[in-house]
């Protein structure tokens, strides 16, 4: 025989993990582990515990205490009194103990990888060379955050206590994505891990203690889907932090509705996976391997829909199927195993399920002939071609070693066909012509795209999703701001019921001797029409609302806008691409226009907005809202991304993207500054808008179609809907082609906001019921607008040796 021959015939042997030290740890333990609250290791209060089991072969691990309502009240009692010191601490002081965690994840690595890899079923190699160093990168990364906090992040202060919880698939890892960010910014945490892997958090608070970290600033209660409520409800966390499934997530929306808590979720996804026909086949291929067979498909943002260019198709499906039968299968501690264990037995259920589902559908199922471990939980890696756009294992999470197959002919199609789902989480791009795969990039509604490879991640690069599969971003810069809040928004007084400004606010903007509207005069009949794509338009309704002045005398009619109109609003802001695709640049100068030609009719919006407010501050506003429109026309082009330099061979483009179609509730008191105030960011960044104006004078809406009519601004960008905010807003919450809601007003009106608008899991921005001085360019204006009217989109893109 040759030598190649011999080197073909090879088999690999196998290459186990010794798990005595893992072993020892428990046995020191008594195979019996409490929960860590203020410090110190206690007993469930209700002495109830559960078993964590091996799923590799079904043998018990160890036995974990159940948290329930007791033990999370002590739990963030104790975060609450290590607040106020943590926050305190210096920047150089929370850095210090930041980088003891990061050293010791070091020190400790082969205990943890191999505790994860018995906990989880995932391949000891993953854990050891991707999970473990990554969980340390981002204890330094975030260490190096909070040593430069002040200066990078002024005037800013963290939220309080947070509440995360962690899902199965990398316990250790989500763990560091959520907590160093949250400890870097001067929050204090109580975290839940995943009831199925809760053994690597418990290390992780052994570390705690051994880092010295003050008590009760992190704090570890193991539980079930029980201990993760109790958390979400509890009325003294300030932020929830979630990744998990869409249908949990959409729970957590709604039961954080009527709270002031913040919330960031990153859930599900269906990541297509792009292949063009100048691709490198091989390459795509190996890429493809670890885009849907890493963690045997348990990650969120698996490529688990193979998107192939029709003319490529049968030699790349036969590449795949060879590759796919070179994989090997088996006990994750082995070291020369590719796909390891399904996590449960529930888990392994829904993964025969919905493939038998998708074959029933018509799609056509191809397996490698593997013999499966008689013990544990094992799943085959699978291919299904002939898959239909609509079958269940396009549309849905499968979350299982599966890669669902599919073809078309154009980049056009290749996008819609990835865009053909409610997520958007991730995506890979796979082409040789940069030209190609960078202008495909730029179209996926996904918040990470992978040009050339997958699966890449650091600490330094936002990750998060579109749609569906959530808001917020965990990593990078933009990954902070999810743990922080401006100052003044923080200690901002509350807003009066029913969003009426008080007497005293009224006082200070209206002169006492102003001259009063002579009453003895008729009223000139003056009925404004909704603007919608550009056109004024009758409401659906066909009736209007009268506006009266604060004597009461009779201003005006106002559209009574109602459902339809809103529909309509929606479906001319879907349309309107001409202000989405705009440049920067173009944007930037039809804003100017806005500005310009509001100060040449400032006279006359300002006498009439004077009848409402009184002339000091109808002044004020036409003369702040000129500037206003000045600044968002003079950020639209310089608001831009970054480009961040990870430790691999790439870099990742972080571009700041509009969110899409956005409804506004504007503010009460200030009926024309603060609607400019809300619209123009959103505008800036390219978002069409559907705006609802004030209730208190809806009649400017006649001076801002003129306005917008007269400076070039396309039809559809913005759309003026008048009528009672709260019978609009319902709809805008609960339309599915609304992309963002911003809402102002006061906290039953925000709290509704976000109870409503959980279908679609739409971004939700509000004023938490709380006064903004839209006088004030320092709250009313800035970065933290343009903030909140974007979503980050990380491009990854080959660069360098």
């Amino acid at each position: 025989m040759s030598i190649a021959e011999k080197f073909a015939a090879m088999e690999y042997g196998p290459a186990p993990e010794d798990p005595k030290e893992a072993a020892a740890w428990l046995e020191r333990h008594g195979l019996r582990f409490g929960l860590f609250i203020g410090g110190a290791w206690q007993a469930p209060a209700a002495g109830e515990y559960f078993d964590t089991f091996d799923p590799s072969n079904g043998e018990k691990l160890a036995v974990i205490g159940q948290g329930g309502v007791a033990d999370i009240d002590a739990a963030v009692r104790a975060a609450r009194a290590a607040f106020p010191k943590w926050r305190e601490l210096t920047p150089h002081a929370r850095a210090r103990y930041l980088y003891a965690l990061a050293r010791l994840v070091q020190k400790h690595s082969r205990l943890l990888a191999v505790l994860e890899t018995m906990d989880n079923g995932k391949p000891i190699r993953e854990s050891r060379d991707i999970d473990i160093p990554l969980v340390a990168r981002h204890f330094y990364y975030h260490a190096g955050w909070a040593q430069l906090l002040d200066k990078e992040f002024p005037e800013h202060e963290p939220c309080g206590v947070v509440g995360q919880i962690i899902p199965w698939n990398f316990p250790l890892l989500m763990l560091a994505w959520k907590i160093a960010p949250a400890l870097a910014t001067g929050n204090t945490v109580v975290l839940k891990p995943a009831e199925f892997t809760p053994l690597t958090a418990l290390v992780f608070a052994e570390l705690c203690q051994e880092a010295g970290l003050p008590a009760g600033v992190v704090n570890i209660v193991t539980g079930d889907g029980s201990t993760g409520e109790a958390l979400v409800k509890h009325p003294d966390v300030d932020k929830i932090a979630f990744t998990g499934s869409t249908e949990v997530g959409r729970a957590i929306r709604s039961a954080t509705a009527g709270s002031h808590k913040r919330l960031s979720l990153e859930l599900g996804g269906k990541s297509p996976f792009i292949i063009f026909e100048d691709a490198d086949l091989d390459s795509a291929v190996e890429g493809l391997v670890d885009g849907i067979w890493f963690n045997q498909g348990q990650v969120c943002c698996a490529g688990s829909r193979l998107l192939m260019q029709e003319s490529i198709a049968e030699p790349l499906l036969s590449k795949i199927r060879d590759r796919m039968s070179t994989l090997r299968i088996g006990a994750p501690l082995d070291k020369a195993i590719d796909i390891g264990a399904i996590v449960a037995r529930v888990q392994l259920d829904r993964i025969e399920r919905m493939v038998a589902q998708g074959v029933a559908e018509g799609a056509t199922c191809w397996q490698p002939q593997v013999v499966l471990p008689s013990r544990g939980f094992y799943f085959p890696p699978t291919l299904l071609s002939n898959v239909h756009p609509t079958s269940i294992v396009a549309q849905q999470e499968i979350f299982g070693p599966v890669l669902a197959a599919m073809t078309f002919r154009t980049p056009k199609e290749a996008v819609e066909l990835a865009n053909n789902t409610v997520y958007g989480l991730a995506s890979c791009v796979w082409s040789e012509n940069i030209n190609v795969a960078l202008h495909v990039a730029a179209q996926l509604k996904a918040g990470v795209v992978w040009v050339n490879c997958t699966n890449l991640f650091d600490a330094a690069c936002g990750f998060g999703g579109y749609r569906e599969s959530g808001y917020g971003r965990e990593g990078g810069r933009e990954g902070l701001l999810e743990y922080m809040e401006p100052t003044w928004f923080k200690h901002a007084p509350v807003l009066p019921a029913a969003n009426s400004p008080s007497a005293a606010q009224l006082a200070g903007q209206m002169e006492e001797n102003e001259e009063k509207p002579d009453a003895s005069k008729p009223a000139i009949d003056r009925t404004v029409k909704l603007y919608i794509g550009g056109k004024q338009a009758r409401p659906d309704s066909g009736y209007s609302m009268e506006v009266h002045a604060p004597d009461g005398h009779l201003l005006g009619e106002a559209p009574l806008g109602n459902r339809k109109d809103i529909r309509n609003a929606v479906e001319a802001a879907r349309t309107a691409e001409a202000w989405a695709k705009a440049t920067a640049h173009n944007r930037a100068q039809v804003l100017y226009y806005c500005a310009e030609n509001l100060a040449l009719r400032r006279d006359e919006i300002g006498q009439r907005l004077a009848a409402v407010v009184g002339e000091k501050q109808a002044a004020a506003e036409v003369e702040l809202g000129v500037e206003r429109i000045f600044s968002y026309a003079a950020w639209a082009d310089k608001f831009d991304g970054a480009v961040h330099n990870p430790p691999f061979r790439n870099i990742a483009i972080a571009m700041n993207e509009a969110i899409g179609t956005v409804g506004v509730i504007c503010p009460t008191e200030a009926p024309l500054l603060g609607f400019l105030s809300l619209v123009m960011p959103l505008l800036a960044v390219g978002n069409t808008v559907v705006a609802v104006p004030s209730e208190r004078y809806p009649l400017i809406t006649g001076d801002l179609y003129q306005l917008f009519d007269t400076s070039d601004l396309p039809g559809g960008a913005i759309n003026i809907v008048t009528g009672y905010a709260s019978q609009l807003l319902k709809t805008l919450a609960e339309h599915d082609d609304v992309d963002g809601l911003w809402c102002y007003g006061d906290e039953a009106t925000v709290a509704a906001a976000k109870a409503m608008s959980t279908g679609n899991l739409k971004q939700v921005w509000t004023n938490e019921g709380r006064v903004i001085d839209w006088f004030n360019p320092k709250q009313a204006e800035g970065r933290w607008f343009l903030e909140h009217a974007t979503q980050v989109k990380n491009i990854w893109v080959p660069y360098g040796e």
